[in-house]
C-alpha cells in the first residue's frame, strides 16, 4: 500500500519498459524541443536572416528517447517557422558532451553549400549546442551569423557571461514548479486519497539570454 510517485525518470520493469501504472511527473521533451526551435527561428527573424542562406545543424542522440523527442520537436518548430526541410542537417553524436558535439557539427559543416551564410545550431542540451558553436568558430563563422540555443540553462552560465558568442541562450526548465506540484500531489494523495494522474507533463521553460539570465536564475535560487 505504498504511495509511489516517479519524478523526472519513469520506473521501468524487468524488461526495461516504462511502468505506466506508476504516477509520473516529467518534462514534456517534445514540447520543450518545439519551444527551442521556435526561439531559434524567432531570433533569426529578429536578425532579418533570409531562409535562403540560413541552415540548421541539429546534433542528435537518438539512442536516448528524451534526446530524440527534444530534437524532433526542435526541428518541427523550425519547419513551422518557415525554414526549408532541406536546409536542416542532422549529425549523430557519439557522446553527449562538448567534444562529441564539436565532432558531429564539424562533420555536418563540410556538407554545407557555399551559399550558407547563417547557421542555427540545435541539440538536446546545453553541451550539445556549445560544442556545435565551438565548431562554427573554428570554421570561421562570426558570432553574428550563428544562433545556438541549448536546453537546461545551468550548463550555459559560463558562456552567457561572455560578451559575444554564437551561443545565444538556453531554455531553462522550471524545477521549482515541478517540485512544488510533485509535493502537492503526494500530500493530496496521502491526506485525501486523491491519486495523481498517470502522467503529468511539464513544459514550462524560459529562454535565458545574456540580457536576463542572472535575473531568471535568481528567481529559482540558482544565482547568488
Amino acid at each position: 500500500n505504498l504511495k509511489v510517485l516517479a519524478v523526472d525518470d519513469r520506473f521501468v520493469d524487468a524488461k526495461g519498459k516504462p511502468m505506466e501504472d506508476v504516477p509520473y511527473v516529467g518534462l514534456d521533451a517534445y514540447k520543450i524541443g518545439q519551444k527551442q526551435g521556435e526561439a531559434m527561428a524567432t531570433e533569426a527573424k529578429h536578425r532579418n536572416w533570409d531562409w535562403k542562406d540560413t541552415y540548421a545543424v541539429i546534433n542528435t542522440f537518438d539512442e536516448l528517447e528524451t534526446g530524440k523527442k527534444r530534437t524532433d520537436g526542435s526541428v518541427e518548430g523550425l519547419k513551422a517557422a518557415g525554414l526549408p526541410a532541406d536546409h536542416i542537417l542532422f549529425s549523430a553524436q557519439k557522446t553527449l558532451d562538448v567534444p562529441g558535439s564539436m565532432d558531429s557539427t564539424n562533420s555536418a559543416l563540410v556538407k554545407l553549400p557555399g551559399t550558407a551564410k547563417n547557421l542555427i545550431i540545435g541539440g538536446m542540451n546545453d553541451s550539445t549546442v556549445l560544442g556545435g558553436v565551438r565548431a562554427t568558430e573554428s570554421a570561421g563563422f562570426a558570432a553574428a551569423n550563428v544562433i545556438g540555443i541549448g536546453i537546461n540553462g545551468t550548463d550555459a552560465i559560463g558562456e552567457l557571461k561572455k560578451a559575444n558568442s554564437g551561443f545565444f541562450g538556453s531554455m531553462l526548465p522550471s524545477p521549482h514548479i515541478e517540485g512544488y506540484n510533485t509535493a502537492k500531489m503526494m500530500f493530496d494523495w496521502v491526506t485525501t486519497g486523491k491519486e495523481p494522474p498517470k502522467y503529468t507533463a511539464m513544459d514550462e521553460v524560459t529562454l535565458i539570454t545574456r540580457e536576463n539570465f542572472k535575473q531568471e536564475l535568481e528567481k529559482i535560487g540558482l544565482w547568488n
